[in-house]
């Protein structure tokens, strides 16, 4: 995993779905040689998210996104998908904490329905 900026903001964005969610669960997937920690997904009734570390940014891909309300403007990546909807985080960027706990919320809301 990355120790800069990237896994600062990793740990925060974990930190909040943990906050929006304590009952999720954490779980390491897709583990190969240029990844070995894997990626953390997020799960509670189904996959809510996943953080993706890439080099110029971290992705937060949400897996039913595209049938969230994002009242906020937080999804600023994968915005024609069928399904899924991201929030790319850049080194300097803010994210809107409670924008962003509200939509994990939604989320689990969604898998829950």
């Amino acid at each position: 995993m990355a120790t800069d900026w990237r896994a600062d903001t990793v740990e925060l964005l974990r930190a909040l779905v943990r906050e929006a969610e304590p009952d999720v669960v954490e779980e390491a997937k897709w583990r190969k040689a240029s990844n070995p920690d894997g990626v953390p997904t997020f799960s509670l009734d189904g996959l809510v998210c996943t953080l993706e570390t890439y080099k110029d940014k971290v992705k937060v891909p949400f897996a039913r996104g595209a049938s969230l309300r994002d009242p906020s403007g937080v999804f600023n990546a994968s915005l024609d998908a069928g399904t899924r909807r991201a929030l790319d985080v850049h080194e300097g960027e803010e994210v809107d904490r409670d924008a962003f706990v509200a939509l994990v919320r939604a989320a689990v809301a969604a898998n829950r329905a």
